[in-house]
């Protein structure tokens, strides 16, 4: 219930009084807790009363009968076989959580510190020492790299309350800053790039700039997932993935004319199921390709920027300066929300320009044929009311 003034009797005078100080009384769990706040403000006296009931839910005082939370350093084990088992069909993510999970555990107030304990201040304070570190290449701590991190932590604490062992999440602020790459490859670098690059990187960037693949999706394509004969009444032959980072990266996307040609070619030479097989038989590992193409950037001395990823992000690109609408993107990209597709929409005013002249040219469509139609049933009113 709400705070309140309790009323007394006065021992000397026997008369009812009320009190001047506010009091909470509530149930939680079949046990009442009532107390005085000590204050004669209503509002903190709630506040007070807020806090009390945090508390007891925390188990921090009262009868509350949960557990105490393991320390991050206890709980990680549980999420690592959670990711693992949640991941298990993604080698990478696995890894790649493994790896951040490392790094928060090498601060030792935040391994040692119970779920239900770690709040803004701590998650703030590894922050900073993260910040003041220096990466691998010597070089001040990217934002980005941090943030991935502190994602880990929501993470991890949010799967702890779903599993109720804690019972809430703290804020979790990311940092600042982070960088974006948003490098393109243009028309005219296109093809000294690809005529630098090594096989396979050479065929598989040439498929991503023109079906906008993640490198991961690229590299375990199956030929299986390629259809090249094209159908009755289309112009192009299509790929499927059947995997990737979310469930809406399962799609199908069409094949240029090139990326077709260049399909041909290598099943031709085909002696494994994959597109891009590795010598072991296996898929070509994204890393590897990774490797290739950093060793042809720097050979061209292009910028630091342009990533194997830029090459989808380039092919994203052209589709919106082609006049491709955010919810074309967003399905051939596979992205998660329309809000990533549309940052790659930005129509130029011959854009908008021609959407005008589009919507002329069927207003007045519309308006030729709507005349006729209300003459001729005017007519047929007519000539039945005449008969």
């Amino acid at each position: 219930m709400a705070v309140y003034r309790p009323k007394y009797r006065d021992p000397a005078t026997k008369e009812l009084k009320q009190s001047a100080v506010y009091w909470y009384d509530f149930i939680r769990d079949g046990q009442r807790y009532r107390e005085s706040t000590d204050v004669e403000n209503k509002r903190q006296a709630e506040a007070i009363e807020t806090a009390a009931k945090n508390n007891i839910a925390r188990g921090e005082v009262g009868i509350a009968k949960r557990k105490p939370a393991p320390t991050l350093a206890v709980y990680s084990k549980t999420f690592e076989r959670d990711i693992e088992t949640l991941k298990g069909d993604r080698p990478a993510t696995v890894i790649f959580y493994k790896e951040k999970l490392r790094r928060l555990l090498e601060f030792e107030p935040l391994a040692n510190c119970r779920l239900d304990r770690i709040d803004e201040g701590l998650i703030a304070s590894y922050s900073e020492t993260r910040k003041r570190q220096l990466s691998r290449y010597g070089r001040a701590m990217a934002p980005a790299s941090v943030n991935r991190e502190l994602a880990t932590l929501r993470r991890l604490l949010r799967r702890a309350k779903d599993l109720k062992v804690i019972i809430d999440v703290p804020k979790i602020e990311l940092l600042g800053g982070e960088r974006r790459r948003d490098f393109v490859l243009a028309h005219d670098a296109e093809k000294p790039y690809l005529d630098a690059c090594p096989q396979p990187l050479k065929d598989a960037a040439l498929l991503m700039l023109d079906t906008a693949l993640r490198s991961g999706e690229a590299s375990a394509l199956e030929w299986r997932d390629v259809t090249l004969k094209v159908s009755q009444g289309k112009r192009y032959g299509y790929l499927q993935v059947r995997r990737g980072k979310s469930a809406t990266s399962i799609r199908t996307v069409s094949l240029t004319d090139r990326v077709s040609r260049m399909l041909m070619d290598r099943k031709k030479a085909a002696e494994t199921f994959y597109v891009f097989p590795a010598r072991g038989g296996g898929p070509v590992p994204g890393t590897w390709l990774d490797r290739q193409h950093d060793g042809v950037r720097r050979a061209l001395k292009l910028p630091a920027d342009f990533v194997l990823h830029s090459l989808r992000h380039s092919m994203l690109t052209r589709l919106g300066e082609a006049g491709a609408d955010a919810f074309t993107i967003k399905e051939i990209a596979g992205h998660s929300s329309i809000v990533i597709s549309q940052r790659y929409v930005h129509p130029s005013p011959e854009h908008r320009e021609r959407a005008f002249e589009r919507l002329e040219d069927y207003n007045r469509a519309a308006g030729k044929k709507s005349p006729t139609k209300v003459i001729t049933k005017a007519k047929r009113m007519a000539v039945a009311k005449s008969s």
